[in-house]
Order: structure tokens, then sequence, then C-alpha cells
């Protein structure tokens, strides 16, 4: 257990194990912009994809070609530093291990928001454009949520934040407390923004802060691939409950 839990936190495993949540995402978008709406894409990834575009970075496979490359020298660069035995099997627990969160997520933080709330209740349902969304396009939206607003919100974000305030000279963890703070806020806050946003509401608004700030310890705790696997499945599974 003790392997398991130091393997599947570094870098390698945890970015191998996000690269076929960016295949699925890639795949499904495509299929979805020959569709009726040809713009229907993840709001993170949007956003990632406008400042790749300020830059002269252009189209789906610059964009993606970008993010392989970046991963690939991040995984070969810590490969140098130390041994990291692949295993398959290690990847087989990782799965398991998000569904597991994913599959906890809600009743944590629903109960949680529910807490704070003093028992009002709690809208968890989606509202705005996203209500009206076919299950393909839900499920495609739900990958990308996991794997974009992980990595702006978790990657960039909070670790940009962090470094600005340890900059400044605030002790490790009253920096990352703070960071994880304002960013879960931020990733709150971006759930009311565009053409597919909610409605908005304190309950789904501290709930989504809430959610916000497990990922955050999340991504701390176990890495970034079972954080964005964990977002990704979460909202996969609030779809498909909705549908039945």
């Amino acid at each position: 257990m003790r392997d398991y839990l130091r393997l599947t936190r570094s870098t390698t495993y945890s970015l191998l194990f996000a690269v076929p949540l960016l295949l699925l995402y890639e795949v499904g978008a495509a299929m979805l912009a020959a569709g009726p709406d040809p713009s229907l894409r993840n709001g993170a990834d949007v956003l990632l994809r406008s400042l790749f575009a300020a830059v002269g970075i252009q189209g789906t496979a610059a964009f993606g070609a970008v993010l392989l490359a970046v991963a690939g020298i991040l995984i070969l660069a810590e490969r140098r530093r130390r041994k990291i035995p692949l295993r398959g099997l290690l990847f087989a627990g990782m799965a398991l291990e998000s569904t597991a969160y994913a599959l906890a997520l809600g009743a944590v933080v629903g109960t949680a928001t529910q807490w704070v709330l003093r028992g009002l209740p709690v809208r968890l349902a989606a509202e705005g454009g996203v209500a009206g969304l076919a299950p393909h396009e839900a499920i495609v939206l739900s990958l990308g949520a996991g794997l974009y607003e992980e990595l702006v919100f978790r990657v960039l974000l909070v670790g940009g934040i962090y470094g600005v305030f340890r900059s400044s000279g605030l002790e490790r963890g009253q920096a990352g407390a703070f960071a994880a703070l304002l960013a879960a806020a931020l990733f709150s806050a971006f759930h009311y923004i565009g053409p597919y946003a909610d409605a908005w509401q304190l309950a789904s608004f501290l709930f989504r802060f809430l959610a916000g700030l497990a990922f955050s310890v999340l991504f701390l705790v176990r890495g970034f691939g079972i954080t964005a696997w964990t977002h990704a499945l979460y909202d996969v599974f609030l779809f498909a409950a909705r549908g039945l």
C-alpha cells in the first residue's frame, strides 16, 4: 500500500492516468462539433484555448500536441531523477480509487453544505443550458470538466496563488490554505458564467465551493490524475442519476 500511494502520486503515474481522459474528451468534442452545436465545449477548455490562441497556438491538433508535449517533458524529467516502475495493476487501482471518491463526493459535500446552511435544501440539479443537454453531450462535457477544470483551478490556479503568497512571505501552510480557499471560490463562481451557466443559488455556490476545497485537498494528497478522473466521474454519475 505504501508503494501504491507513493508511485500513483508521482508525476509519471498522474499524467499517464490523465492522458486517456484527454483523448476521450477530445474525440467526444470532435464528434459533437459535427452536430447542431459545434461550439459545445467545456468552459475551462475554451478559456485555455483562448490563452493559447493569444500566443499563436491555435487549433485542436496544436493545442493537444502542446499539452501532450508538456506532459511528456515532465514525465521524462521525473524518470531521469528517480526510478518509476510502470505497473498496469496500479493504474487499475487508481481507476477504482477515483470511482470510490466520485461516488462519495456528492454525499460528503452535500452533507457539509446542509450543515453549513442549517438544513436548507441543497439543489444539485443542473440549471440553465446544461439541463437541456443530451446524455452524450453531458458525458463529453463531464469529461472535459474533470480534465480542464482541474488543470485550470487546481494545477494552475492553486499552484500560482500558492507561489504568490509564498513569495510574499507567508508560511507554507498559510499560503496553501489561502490558495485553496481563493481557488475554490473562483471555481464555484466559474459555473455561473457563460451560455451553459447555472442560475445563481447560495446553496449551489456553497456546494461547489466545498467541492472545490475537496478537489484541492485530493490534488495535494493524491495528484492531478486521480483528481481529474474523480471530478469527471462525479459529473458523469450526477448526469446519469438525473436521467433515472
